[in-house]
């Protein structure tokens, strides 16, 4: 039974600091910039470097008694607590600023004296040089976060893609968020953003224009083709209706004649002339039959010619009246 207590007193004792020690974890160093020239701006109207901490948790934490440093010597896990702390920049208590809510940011100005504020750090950053810097917890043995700053240009800062998140990228000029959220989600409607883009109108009225141009030079395509279309149907017309049937007809007889010809001539050979054999005995049993008539001459050279009575100029047949 006695052991049970001592478990349960010892759990109980060492929570709180297992939480409080979860929630530092939720303390990170979320911006910085180095070579600061025309961005933010101390109340005496100085311009140094500065270093964004956030609190990425959704509790709230102080963040008083903390070290940022920019000493890699501080890493040298032989070095004692003492040594450590002098190398150090320790976040000043008394401030409520100090104290982060859920998702709340503040910016530390560094290359100065906490005796000008309470947000005023003796971190020494050079400007446009590469730079590490690190977040100790209050008992400056624990290292909360870390990050090594690119030489960066005029204004430019290192931030995180989004709050606490892994991944860092270098921020131009106008895109440099100090004490706010690095992401930052801007919702425009499609008429602000034509008038963002396109603030002259320029571009929408040579879009409308474009349309309008095609549109038109599509109506003139499908006027112009089917006026084409329309004056070649009625010439076919036209030619269909001139004795249509009587030109078919003579081009099947033409076209069968040939076609009789041509195969008369594959087959007796081009002597024929394409006339069959029926025709040529057609002819000759006519001329047979014609020779063989009375009708014609038996004596070679004279015409024998028959009289045939018609009484044409019988004058009793004209003239039966006159004769009673």
């Amino acid at each position: 039974m006695n052991k049970l207590g001592l478990l349960l007193g010892l759990t109980m004792a060492a929570a709180p600091a297992l939480m409080h020690g979860q929630a530092a974890r939720g303390i990170k160093i979320n911006e910085v910039m180095t070579n600061n020239e025309t961005s933010l701006q101390d109340e005496y109207g100085r311009r140094e470097a500065w270093v964004e901490i956030a609190n990425v948790s959704f509790s709230t934490y102080n963040i008083r008694g903390m070290f940022l440093t920019t000493d890699r010597a501080v890493l040298d896990p032989d070095m004692s607590v003492p040594e450590r702390i002098k190398r150090m920049s320790a976040i000043p208590s008394g401030d409520s600023r100090t104290s982060l809510s859920a998702r709340q940011h503040i910016v530390f100005y560094c290359n100065s004296t906490p005796a000008m504020g309470a947000l005023h750090l003796s971190v020494e950053i050079d400007p446009g040089k590469p730079t590490w810097i690190a977040l100790y917890d209050g008992n400056a043995t624990q290292l909360l976060d870390s990050v090594t700053v690119p030489a960066l240009g005029a204004d430019m800062s290192y931030a995180r893609a989004k709050d606490g998140s892994p991944e860092w990228q270098v921020k131009p000029a106008d895109a440099a968020t100090p004490g706010i959220s690095n992401y930052i989600q801007v919702d425009e409607s499609k008429v602000a953003k034509l008038k963002r883009n396109d603030p002259y109108g320029l571009g929408i009225t040579v879009l409308a224009m474009g349309i309008v141009f095609f549109c038109l030079a599509l109506l003139y395509l499908f006027f112009k083709f089917f006026g084409m279309f329309v004056k070649h149907r009625a010439a076919a017309k036209k030619v269909a209706s001139i004795q249509p049937l009587k030109a078919g007809v003579k081009t099947v007889e033409k076209t069968v004649e040939l076609g009789h010809k041509t195969n008369v001539i594959l087959q007796d050979g081009l002597k024929s002339k394409g006339i069959d054999k029926e025709t040529y005995i057609a002819v000759i049993a006519l001329a047979i039959q014609q020779y063989t008539s009375s009708t014609h001459d038996v004596e070679s050279g004279i015409i024998t010619i028959k009289p045939k009575n018609t009484d044409w100029n019988d004058e009793y047949i004209q003239m039966t009246q006159f004769h009673e």
